[in-house]
């Protein structure tokens, strides 16, 4: 396991983690200092827990997982449909692109040739950066009647603006969520599943965990009320480990969302009523990271059984 310092001197143990990930190329540094690639090894280990995930999913829900993929961008009036302007404004990114005329053209050239600020000269796109992998979904679902049997699994890029050097809080990750729109029934049925897997697993690959109650970064003053709130309904649930010493850090989280994405989306069961949903989200940079902090930044050094269930033993 990397010496990642004592507990208490959080900012000594992530530099340490990250200059470890740096040096053996598990993090290819670029200009954003949150926004580094992943290097061989870190794919190859990233590819084993997705493996994984998948397999445990096949294994235990058969028939019913359905894999979707959308892109890293959707419309910007999903924001406000999600709620996400009111509530995540400080992490929402928006997209945009130069949309003048000739005019305007040089305007842009002239500043740029003077080494000023060109970005004002652009404009918003209507575009933004997928803040959750299971968002596009309900869209896609939108006004319709769900299938309760379905169980989507989502592998998705999302983007939420809180830059920071420390290697577990990245601008842009890689999500892997299995959602399920039904009765509130079947969706708390599908978070406390999805707990006692994602726990089942991260166990199996040597990270000490535990589950404890959570709320989302909801923003003013507002968002004080919204956290309590889910605290004390017990919407959300995150899987936490130490990466560093003594701070427990999220790695996953289960969270039911009652009708709110069934509301907003005019989603419907086939009596009519309106469908209530859950995820469960992986944070797959985070754990392949985690897997480093724990065993060090060589895998053919992990222990045998790791080796074996990500598909990495040669």
């Amino acid at each position: 396991m990397a010496d990642l310092g004592e507990s208490g001197d959080l900012d000594t143990a992530w530099r340490t983690l990250r200059a470890g990930l740096i040096e053996n190329r598990w993090l290819l540094t670029s200009r954003s200092t949150a926004l580094p690639g992943l290097g061989s090894t870190a794919l190859a280990v990233y590819d084993g827990v997705a493996a994984l995930l998948s397999r445990t999913a096949r294994e235990t829900f058969g028939p019913e997982v359905t894999p979707l993929r959308f892109p890293p961008v959707f419309s910007a009036h999903m924001l406000e449909q999600t709620d996400y302007v009111a509530s995540f404004p400080q992490l929402a990114g928006t997209i945009n692109s130069f949309r003048g005329g000739q005019g305007e053209y040089r305007d842009l050239i002239a500043t740029y040739g003077r080494g000023d600020d060109w970005q004002p000269l652009f404009s918003p796109t209507g575009l933004a950066l997928t803040p959750a992998a299971c968002h596009p979904l309900y869209a896609w679902l939108e006004d319709g009647e769900v299938d309760h049997t379905r169980l989507y699994e989502l592998t998705g890029d999302c983007f939420r603006h809180e830059p920071s050097e420390d290697p577990m809080r990245f601008v842009a990750f890689r999500m892997r969520e299995y959602v399920r729109l039904g009765t509130a029934e079947q969706a708390m049925t599908h978070r406390e599943q999805w707990l006692a897997i994602a726990r089942s697993l991260y166990e199996t690959l040597g990270l000490e965990v535990d589950i404890v109650p959570a709320n989302d970064p909801f923003f003013g003053r507002g968002g004080i009320l919204l956290a309590a709130n889910q605290r004390r309904d017990e919407a959300k649930w995150e899987v936490v480990t130490e990466v560093y010493p003594g701070t427990p850090c999220a790695i996953g989280s289960g969270n039911y969302h009652d009708t709110h994405f069934g509301d907003e989306f005019g989603l419907r069961l086939p009596d009519g009523s309106t469908a209530h949903s859950a995820c469960f989200g992986f944070g797959m940079d985070r754990t392949i990271l985690a897997l480093a902090a724990r065993h060090g930044f060589d895998p053919t050094t992990w222990p045998g059984a790791v080796q074996v269930e990500l598909g990495l033993a040669g």
